[in-house]
């Protein structure tokens, strides 16, 4: 048994959702465990809609509207003719959508986050099951909601395994292909939550730990786990094998190929995981397994934006040790702060935050009833993991962008400035 995740790229339009098909047709498994993201960008668009919706109310039914369109259009694309009754589903989820909308009463942002964002996945996996049953490839759908079950953190929910497992081993039974929605889960009160941004992989990775698959494929549209981001590097490598630790560390540090959280269920059970493109699925991609395969002789470029690096120290100059920090960190847990660096010295505090949950403000009010604090928003976090000398020639070139650096024997981590932009990184690799 195999668990294939398609992420938003590869089921972009008509065209990819029948490579998609193509993929699965010449797959010989008696058994597949399909996994979809939201078609293309949809996950953008549906979150402006709830910008739109919390904050203004602005263009809300033209976006919304549009979104529609842009599914409508692709399902024209693939049933020509025979669309309608496939039209009608899509209907009665946008007619959810909207009542939502109307009905809502609830103000907390992450909330409303997860409950509508989440019809993107709904929706795309709903067309492509109808498809592949149109063209003879009999399929099983299944809402990820009833088998996933979380806590209430929204929008980076956390999985109860025990309970999942065995509802996704009631769902899932017998031979076959099986549709179900990455990113989406629900809590013990039935409300939606999702798992975190681009956590569809993490999706995956569940339903294989829980059915003990053979192995899971990610399909994307880079060639597998490369050593940069080639929106922003030039001459990019692919990393053919790598072990589960040293993806976890790539993924930690922000590797956009690989959810965070994907890699410890499949590392439990020994399932091998493969990144490969959906554009050339017969060349061989990444391997992730078990065997601890070296990579230290290419070093893995990795840049996060819109950062902030906050730096708290004593009103009286006394040290920043135990029970400060402890404070310290009670705050960023009260305010949801994702931490992503650290670096301390007698007096001191560095640290370079996520701030997804907008809690920033509130945090820095509070922190000042205590602290010294200095704040630097919009920089970016640049990770070199495995640097040598090249690497380090390299980042000479960025000096004057340089507000703290950090380095163990294996990694290089520098926070840069907001003058540090994407056209910085081009030509990086040249010598």
């Amino acid at each position: 048994m195999k668990v294939y995740k398609f992420g938003g790229a590869s089921i972009k339009d008509c065209k990819s959702i029948k490579r998609l098909a193509n993929i699965i047709r010449n797959d010989n498994c008696d058994k597949i465990i399909l996994i979809v993201s939201a078609m293309g960008k949809t996950t953008n668009s549906m979150e402006d809609l709830v910008l739109s919706y919390t904050k203004s109310f602005k263009n809300l039914r033209t976006k919304l509207e549009l979104i529609k369109t842009f599914h409508t259009d692709i399902l024209k694309g693939l049933f020509q003719k025979n669309h309608q009754s496939v039209l009608k589903i899509v209907d009665l989820v946008f007619n959810e959508i909207d009542k939502f909308l109307r009905l809502n009463k609830e103000n907390d942002y992450n909330f409303i986050y997860d409950q509508l964002v989440s019809y993107g996945e709904i929706l795309s996996s709903i067309i492509i099951y109808e498809f592949l049953n149109s063209i003879g490839l009999k399929s099983k759908w299944v809402d990820a909601r009833s088998c996933i079950i979380t806590d209430e953190y929204y929008r980076d929910a956390n999985v109860d395994f025990e309970k999942t497992s065995k509802l996704i081993k009631r769902k899932i039974k017998g031979e076959g292909i099986y549709i179900s929605q990455g990113f989406i889960g629900s809590n013990k009160k039935s409300f939606t939550t999702t798992l975190g941004r681009e956590g569809s992989d993490y999706s995956a990775a569940i339903f294989a730990h829980a059915l003990n698959a053979e192995m899971v494929t990610i399909w994307k549209d880079v060639r597998g786990v490369l050593n940069a981001d080639p929106r922003y590097f030039n001459k990019t490598k692919l990393l053919k094998k790598i072990s589960y630790e040293e993806a976890i560390e790539l993924a930690f540090y922000g590797a956009s190929v690989i959810h965070p959280k994907t890699l410890q269920p499949l590392k439990k059970k020994n399932i091998p995981l493969f990144v490969k493109s959906f554009l050339s699925p017969s060349k061989e991609g990444t391997l992730i397994s078990k065997q601890d395969f070296t990579v230290r002789n290419i070093p893995s470029h990795i840049v996060k934006w819109n950062r902030v690096l906050l730096k708290i120290s004593s009103k009286d100059f006394s040290f920043i040790v135990e029970k400060k920090i402890s404070l310290i960190f009670s705050m960023l847990s009260k305010y949801k702060m994702k931490v992503e660096l650290i670096q301390n010295s007698a007096i001191s505090f560095s640290v370079v935050l996520n701030n997804k949950y907008g809690g920033l403000d509130e945090l820095l009010d509070e922190l000042k009833e205590t602290f010294k604090v200095s704040v630097d928003k919009e920089v970016s976090l640049f990770t070199v993991r495995h640097f040598n000398q090249i690497s380090l020639k390299h980042i000479k070139k960025l000096n004057q962008s340089i507000l703290l650096e950090q380095r163990t024997h294996k990694t290089l981590q520098l926070v840069l400035s907001k003058k540090f932009k994407e056209e910085n990184l081009f030509g990086f690799f040249e010598r």
